[in-house]
């Protein structure tokens, strides 16, 4: 196959085809990569199929596989205090009443207040050195969590926590959708959002064997080894991200200048723009998301998502119900979790093969509805079993779907989307604040205020995709005409290379 790396530059002035103007006049299109993006727009299908399963091929190796461990320690960093409450902790810190849901709840208070600064940082640094430095502190307070002896002692870990965590998800989010286009990457973020699945998984197995085996090893309580085991793993995968995590693609030097500039020409086309970094300041890419009213929507969306999901930071103490002892309890939690990673991971490329995200969202939103309503409204022991599996097989798969939603919705410029998937991810998040009082201790076993109101949730998300789909659906029709007028009426060849479309 011919490079193109090869080719004179006469060959490329002599390209006389219109797709080559349009490509040429995109918006944020550098002049050195015109004649690249030129050529690339009169290839043939077949040349581009296999310049993009090539090039697909060294960016989910490089990127996925340590996004998805990354992300599996940070919620197992952030979801551990489930865990290690069937331990000791309570007793030992003098906890009582709601004291376990305030020290939930205060480490989504510092989560929030990091959330749109450090992301629009992202876009000035290199991702790998920011988010493993991130890490490596997170893991570090992780640690810390061991050593406290007082009630407020965890308060002050568990918001400190919350602060260093929060450069990673947006940031993760926000680097995909610089890798992939809308049709990639929900089945992609449906991989890296089954570190959630994983960590609830993993967690439940690693709590049952800390507790069960190591409490008072060393004269050491069991909780305290697994803070002390989770968070010197975080550091360890924090120090090897910041070599193996891969940049943007423009300066991205494992791949050569052909895929470079490939895998920004292949963005170019799906959004219709250059998603050139500094082609518009953190002010104005900030602006441009707040006067955009659609983000506004967008972030009442996943604020109800992530409410709906409140109840995994109590799982164990919800399955705990069912009768069983602390460490059987444990070990319950993983086929549950390993059950909604295959239903996650099914949803997100079903929806990204047919191009739906609405009817994806609704379904699986009325699934975890029955969840909470079967295990609110009956004692019976398998019955309830059951609609734990439907409760985040329902409402963690609908999320994911949700998520590369919003990316794909706001494509460019980089900084806007950045601030986008930023502010909704931290206004989404105050819902983890006050959602977490939704299951205290007091409502056991049936919780019953918790599942009631989660079941009107589950169903609220599902009205509003549909409504967002209406929305989108008049936004296209608008784009349409648009178009047609431009071809109708002038001989605007910017106009006609745009047919940007939004994802219902």
């Amino acid at each position: 196959m011919e490079s193109l790396s090869q080719l004179p530059k006469e060959k490329v002035d002599q390209v006389e085809d219109v797709k080559v103007n349009k490509v040429a006049i995109l918006k944020g299109v550098k002049d050195e990569d015109r004649v690249y993006y030129a050529l690339f727009a009169n290839k043939d299908d077949e040349w581009k199929a296999y310049m993009t399963k090539k090039l697909l091929v060294k960016v989910d190796f490089r990127l996925l596989p340590i996004l998805v461990l990354m992300y599996t320690l940070n919620f197992l960093d952030r979801s551990n205090l489930s865990q290690a409450r069937l331990g000791t902790l309570e007793a030992d810190l003098n906890m009582t009443g709601t004291d376990f849901n305030l020290a939930t709840s205060i480490l989504f208070v510092g989560y929030l207040l990091m959330q749109l600064p450090s992301n629009l940082l992202l876009t000035r640094v290199r991702p790998s050195v920011y988010l493993g430095a991130a890490m490596t502190v997170w893991g570090i307070v992780s640690c810390c969590q061991s050593a406290v002896h007082s009630f407020g002692g965890l308060i002050a870990c568990r918001f400190m926590l919350g602060i260093v965590e929060a450069p990673f998800f947006p940031g993760a989010i926000m680097m995909m959708s610089s890798w992939y286009t809308r049709g990639e990457l929900a089945y992609r973020i449906a991989w890296f959002y089954s570190g959630n699945a994983m960590a609830n998984m993993f967690g439940g197995l690693i709590g049952a064997g800390v507790l069960g085996n190591l409490s008072g090893a060393h004269g050491i309580e069991g909780w305290r080894w697994l803070f002390i085991i989770e968070g010197v793993a975080t550091i360890g995968i924090a120090l090897m991200s910041m070599v193996l995590l891969p940049n943007f693609p423009a300066s991205s030097k494992w791949l050569d200048e052909e895929e470079r500039a490939f895998a920004q020409w292949r963005l170019v086309m799906d959004a219709k723009e250059a998603d050139d970094v500094s082609s518009v300041t953190l002010r104005e890419g900030l602006n441009l998301a707040l006067k955009d009213y659609r983000v506004y929507l967008f972030l009442a969306f996943q604020h109800l998502s992530l409410l709906s999901q409140t109840f995994q930071y109590f799982f164990p103490s919800i399955v705990n119900t069912l009768g069983y002892g602390k460490i059987e309890t444990l070990l319950l939690t993983a086929p549950v979790w390993f059950t909604t990673f295959l239903v996650s991971l099914f949803a997100t490329y079903s929806s990204g093969r047919v191009g739906d995200r609405s009817v994806h969202i609704i379904v699986l939103m009325l699934i975890s509805c029955v969840g909470n309503v079967v295990a609110t409204v009956t004692s019976n022991t398998g019955a309830r079993f059951f609609a734990m599996f439907l409760m985040p097989m329902g409402a963690v798969s609908a999320y994911q779907i949700i998520l590369a939603w919003i990316a794909s919705t706001f494509p460019r410029p980089l900084v806007k989307r950045s601030a986008v998937i930023a502010i909704c991810n931290m206004f989404g998040n105050t819902a983890s604040i006050y959602g977490s009082y939704l299951y205290p201790k007091s409502a056991s076993p049936r919780y019953i205020a918790g599942g009631s109101a989660n079941s009107m949730i589950c169903l609220s998300v599902a009205l509003m995709s549909f409504g967002i789909r209406l929305m989108l659906a008049r936004q296209n029709k608008k784009l349409e005409k648009a178009e047609e007028e431009n071809i109708e009426n002038s001989d605007d060849v910017d106009a006609r290379a745009r047919g940007f479309r939004y994802a219902l």
